[in-house]
């Protein structure tokens, strides 16, 4: 399981737009070096990141090779209505994390 620091607003008005940011601590290996041995040190990075409001995706990228270890992520949303922000990550070993975040819209 990934440390994750997630910093967002806990409340806003409606319609303002949020900057959401997203530090995922997570190795990145990119498939390309080798361990002492000479041998090719398998491939781990996260290769998938959504972000839902109430359900409704937000935000999605797709993760390749070149990007770092300890991605950061920063995206913008529209405050709707209060709900839960959901992000989730997949990496190349199909382990799946989710965090959940509520936000109150006055």
């Amino acid at each position: 399981m990934s440390r994750v620091l997630i910093n967002v607003p806990k409340s806003c008005k409606k319609g303002d737009i949020l900057d959401v940011k997203v530090l995922i601590s997570h190795p990145m290996e990119s498939g390309q070096r080798r361990d002492e041995q000479g041998q090719i040190i398998p491939r781990k990075i996260i290769n998938k990141f959504t972000c839902a409001w109430d359900g409704e995706e937000v935000f999605s990228a797709d993760l390749f090779p070149a990007i770092a270890a300890n991605p950061f992520l920063s995206f913008s949303a529209l405050a709707v209505a209060s709900g839960t922000l959901s992000m989730t990550w997949v990496d190349d070993d199909g382990h799946t994390q989710t965090e959940l975040v509520a936000i109150t819209v006055v």
